[in-house]
Parts: structure tokens; sequence; C-alpha cells
């Protein structure tokens, strides 16, 4: 592969900042632009509904590079602009302001946007979404002004919560399926998470549809659900998941389904453009099928291998799905893929009740397929351990937290 002279990078969050530094570390010495839409130096997303929003972390604390970096390292930055399109002949990107930015390579790291409703009242003022510094700040802000509805149990929604009945913010979460959080976690843990909410004095509408968000003089003053209940609240935040940006892949001719296609190598079907993060529908040498995972992890992760691919190196990303979350006491790290209809059973180990435990999800072959440990800690790599194996376990070993990890194999 010629070596590039120029590589632009269209999407300034996590994603878009790491790959920046991969290409660096890696011994790219040309020209390299990164153009992001937000006017803020990228940063990390995760904090937004955990520390940022509590008021506890500073912005700086989770920017990925201070603006020095970017100019020791020749990044050229151009934020506050968004790319509208991408010549895929003539290998140029376009601003909205006009400007154009050849290519070489391009990769595209453009995230993922706060999904939102079509219903009456959505506009109104106090109706907010959580994806970015300022939707951060504006819940934050919301805090004092009264009770506080969320719309979606999903985890921007139940952090949040957590978050806001810390600051004594009454609080009410709408949910359309049975459980919070179930669609990722099932029955059988998503209970658990029901229960801590439930404890520190959050209400929940489970099974609801939402027909209408009221407001008077163009404020929001709470929720009709399809029952006719109205909750009251002073904000409403809609929390429904996030859909990936699309627009510049689909209009470059790219390969899509529910995300951008990518190899194992996180090359698209144009063999000049490549896709990290949220974007990118990889087809994953591990778990033998397409996936796209919106979390942190692929962001952090992704571009280390996209980059050395793009410098003509043999790579593949082959790590495991990971996340975490904080809510009031409650720490977790999830590892592994265990989609709905995936799995078999779901093995405890440890502390249910008291929520120190780990579960595991396990197919019909009693081979684990994800883990999630609860305020037990140090375990990741052994729960990571077990699903590479690919091997059947003894399911009671498993169960049995004085039967170290490592010997639960079959």
């Amino acid at each position: 592969m010629a070596t590039a002279a120029s590589i632009v990078i269209v999407g300034a969050g996590l994603a878009g900042a790491k790959a920046a530094e991969a290409l660096r570390e890696q011994g790219f010495g040309g020209h390299l632009t990164l153009i992001g839409d937000e006017s803020h130096l990228p940063y990390e997303r995760p904090p937004l509904s955990k520390g940022y929003l509590a008021g506890d972390d500073d912005r700086s604390s989770f920017e990925v590079h201070d603006a020095d970096w970017y100019a020791e390292h020749r990044v050229e930055l151009v934020l506050g602009v968004k790319a509208t399109a991408v010549d895929s002949t003539a290998h140029e990107v376009e601003l909205v302001d006009g400007r154009r930015f050849g290519y070489d390579q391009l990769v595209l790291a453009t995230g993922s946007a706060a999904r939102t409703l079509a219903l009456p009242g959505a506009g109104a003022h106090g109706v907010l979404t959580l994806r970015r510094v300022e939707d951060s700040e504006a819940v934050r802000a919301a805090f004092g002004r009264g009770p506080l509805a969320i719309i979606g149990g999903g985890w921007i929604g139940m952090e949040a919560a957590s978050v806001a009945r810390s600051k004594g913010v009454d609080v009410t979460i709408i949910e359309a399926a049975d459980l919070p959080l179930s669609a990722v976690l099932g029955p059988e843990l998503a209970q658990v998470f029901l229960d801590l909410h439930r404890e520190h004095g959050v209400r929940f509408h489970l099974g609801a549809s939402v027909t209408e968000i009221t407001a008077t003089d163009g404020r929001a003053t709470g929720v009709l659900l399809g029952d006719g209940t109205h909750v009251p609240a002073a904000t409403v935040l809609v929390g429904i998941g996030a859909a990936p940006n699309l627009e510049l892949a689909q209009g470059a001719g790219l390969d899509i389904a529910r995300g951008v296609l990518v190899d194992a190598a996180l090359r698209t079907s144009d063999p000049d453009i490549w896709a990290i993060g949220d974007i990118a529908e990889q087809s994953h040498p591990i778990l033998g099928d397409r996936v796209r995972i919106e979390h942190w992890a692929n962001a952090l992760n992704q571009p280390a291998v996209a980059a050395a691919a793009m410098l003509g190196q043999p790579a593949s990303y082959d790590e495991l799905p990971y996340f975490f979350t904080d809510q009031y006491d409650l720490g977790m790290e999830y590892v592994g893929h265990a989609p709905a209809g995936s799995y078999a059973q779901v093995v405890m180990r440890g502390d249910l009740a008291g929520r120190e435990f780990i579960a595991f999800w396990l197919d019909s072959q009693d081979r684990v397929l994800a883990g999630m440990n609860v305020n037990v800690w140090d375990v990741v790599d052994e729960v990571k351990a077990l699903i590479l194996s690919r091997q059947p376990v003894d399911v009671a070993r498993l169960a049995d937290p004085a039967v170290p990890l490592a010997d639960v194999i079959r």
C-alpha cells in the first residue's frame, strides 16, 4: 500500500482523537486533519451522565488531549463546523462553510445523535436529551426546577436518575418495556436495577406509552401516558437511545446496514475509507457475526487497529464488547455479547440480594457468552478468558464463589 500523504478524520470525539493519536504513534508523518461539529476539544462522553452531570468532574478531566497536544503532534483541528459531504471520487470532504479538504485516506468517526420524540409538546422548553456537554449542563441546571420525568429506562436514563436523586430531585422513569434495561440484561438482571432505583425513591411507569408532553406557555409541565396518567414534571429528559450518524457514509456510497459495514480491520466498502466507533458495523472475528456496539470501549480501542491497517500493517479488531455503569453505590462492568435470544441461562455467583455478585450468560452448550460483575472487582480478565476459551463450564462450579474462575471449565 502506498503511504498516504494526507489523512482526514471526520468526527472529533473520543474515536476521532484516538485515531489521530494512533496514527502519529504508529509513524504517520503526513498531513493529519481532525474535523468536528462541536466547538470543544475532543472529549469522552461517559462523564456526561455521571461525574460531570453531578458537578464533580471538570471538563478538562475528560478531554482526550489538551490543545497543546494537537499542536505538538501537528494535528490540524477544524472544530465547530459540520462536514456535509464526502466526494469519494475526488477524495474530498466538504464542510458546511464551503471549505473542502482533500484526503488520501479518510476515517469516519461521526458517532451517534440522541433520538428524539415526534410527539405533541416535544419541542417545549424543558424537554432535553443527554448526548453533548451542553446537554449535561442543561440537565444539571434543571435539577433545581422541580420534578424530573425521564422517558426511557436505558443506561442514560438510569444513570441520570441516580445523579438526580443524589441531588434530591423527584424522579419518575417511564419505560415501554416491562423492566428497565431488559433489552440489554434480560429479566434476570434488570430486576436488580429496578429494585435499586425504587429503594432510592425513583417512581416507575413500566409497559407505558407516551402520547404527549404537556406544556403551558411553551414550557413542559409533564408527560401524558397512553392510559391517561399524567406525570407532572418541570423537566423531561428523553433517553430513548441514540442513532448512528450515517449521512456522510450514505452520501459517499458506502455499504450500510444498521451501521457502516466494515471488515475486521475496520475498512469500509471503499478501500480508502475507514469507519470506527458507534457507526462501525464490524465483521467481528471472535463473535462470528456483524456487530455494532455503541460503547466507550470501542471508541477507545478501535482507532489503533484502523491506524495500523491504514499504514499497511496486518490488523484485526477482536476486543470483546465492554461497558460499565455507576449508579448510587452500585458499580458494574459487563464484558462479552449476549443479545436477547442468544443465551440459554444466566448463572449467578455471589450475593445477589446484597448486590455483590457476578452474572454469566451461557449458551445451550454451557459456554460463557458474557459476564457482568457487580461490586466485585478485578475479575474482567478472568471472565474474558472464559468467553474466549469457547469451552463448556461446570455450572455448579461456576456458581460457587469458592471455586476460582480459572477452574470452572469442564
